[in-house]
Order: structure tokens, then C-alpha cells, then sequence
């Protein structure tokens, strides 16, 4: 080999070495946002579960409403706010969300035994750290199973709303599971997104704000995979 060619596979090994320690940063910011997102999550909710007079403001008055739709409220203003946001707006933004979803999940301290509260969300956590390492090791390629995925949530919410009317308790069961199913999918194609989104806007600021908004989808497959199993195996107190 001459020294022309050694030089260029070393200078090749040197870019790739700092392309997946860029990568592998940019992977672990997003997780870490999305930890502090769930565990302010979870403090805001014992806080309003444990504060009798607060939960009885909040879920024995008409506000439950508010504090039930101002998550999707929150979505929403992400999704449309974003561009014009700074990195630091949108992690704020971000965070505030966890802390109203907190509110709106205080509810289920209310209704469901700490054991099996414990139990839900330890099961969706391992669901989730095993989806996402196979999103992000495996070749394969997602974009087909995100699509359908993305198909079944539609299906899934509006078999939902039909069924605030018929009341089946064995209709909402399956659609528990499949809704399961559903965000176990989202979580592997998220996370093979999220790799593909550094690929295509590594070192610029645009990166930045996609953690961001990777950390909010990764939050969201969680925290519903959690809901979802809690509805199935929870007990109530």
C-alpha cells in the first residue's frame, strides 16, 4: 500500500471515528432530555396526587378538561412553533409540556395501586430501551413499518372516540393492545429516524432542535405504551 492510500484510510477512519462520537452525543442528548422530561413527569404528578386539595381543584371541577387537553394543546403549539423557536425556547417548551403531562397523569395515583403503577411502567421502560436499541442497530430499513405504524395510531384514535359512545369494555382492551403494539413499533422507527435526521443535519443548528423534537417522540411512545399497559394490567385501588 502506497503512503497516498494509507494516508486517505487513515484520514477516512478519522472522519468516521468523529462522525459516530458526534452521532453517539447527539443519541445520548436526546435520551437525556427525554429522562428529565419523565422524571419531572412523575414528580409533578405525585405532588398533585398527594395534595388533596390541588387533585380535588383539578379533577372534581370542570379544569380536569383543561388538564386533559392541554397536553395536546402543547403538541400542537410544538409542531407549528418549532422553526421559529431557539434551541434553548424549544427545551424549555419541552420541559413545561412534562410538567403539564404530569398534571394530567396525577389521575392515575388516584385510581391504581402504587405496585401496579410501578410494574406498568417498569414493563414499558424495558419494552422501550429493547425497541429503540434495535431501532438504532439494526440495517433494516423502518420507513414501511413507521407508515403502517402511523396508520394504526389514526385507526386506533378514531376507533377510540367511537367508542367514548358504545362503552365496550372488550373493544377497549383491544384497542389497548394494539395500541401497545402500535408505540412499540413507533418507538424502533423513531429512533432509526432520529439516527437518519443527524445524518442528514450533523453540526447544524437545525440538529439541535430535532433532539428536541426526538426527545418529545420518544417521550410520547413511553409515556403511552405506559398508560396503555397500566389500562390492562393495572389494579385499582
Amino acid at each position: 500500500m502506497d503512503s497516498l492510500s494509507q494516508f486517505n484510510r487513515v484520514a477516512g477512519a478519522g472522519v468516521q471515528a468523529r462522525f459516530d462520537e458526534g452521532l453517539r452525543r447527539h443519541m445520548l442528548g436526546i435520551y437525556r432530555n427525554m429522562g428529565i422530561g419523565l422524571a419531572l413527569t412523575g414528580l409533578v404528578a405525585l405532588a398533585v396526587a398527594n395534595t388533596p386539595a390541588l387533585a380535588a381543584l383539578i379533577f372534581g371541577t370542570p379544569l380536569k378538561w383543561v388538564a386533559m387537553l392541554a397536553p395536546l394543546a402543547f403538541v400542537m403549539f410544538f409542531t407549528f412553533r418549532i422553526e421559529r423557536m431557539t434551541t434553548a425556547g424549544a427545551r424549555t417548551a419541552f420541559f413545561a409540556f412534562a410538567a403539564v403531562m404530569g398534571v394530567s397523569m396525577a389521575s392515575i395515583f388516584l385510581v391504581f395501586t402504587g405496585t401496579s403503577i410501578a410494574m406498568a411502567f417498569f414493563t414499558a421502560a424495558a419494552m422501550f430501551a429493547g425497541l429503540s436499541l434495535w431501532g438504532y442497530t439494526t440495517r433494516k430499513d423502518l420507513t414501511g413499518l413507521g407508515s403502517f405504524m402511523m396508520i394504526g395510531l389514526i385507526a386506533v384514535i378514531v376507533a377510540s372516540l367511537v367508542n367514548l359512545f358504545l362503552g365496550s369494555s372488550l373493544l377497549q382492551m383491544g384497542l389497548s393492545v394494539i395500541g401497545v403494539i402500535v408505540f412499540a413499533g413507533l418507538t424502533a422507527w423513531d429512533t432509526q429516524r432520529l439516527k437518519s435526521e443527524y445524518i442528514a443535519y450533523a453540526g447544524t443548528q437545525a440538529a439541535e432542535k430535532l433532539a428536541i423534537m426526538g426527545a418529545l417522540s420518544l417521550y410520547l411512545n413511553l409515556i403511552n405504551m405506559f398508560q396503555l399497559l397500566l389500562g390492562l394490567m393495572g389494579e385499582r385501588e
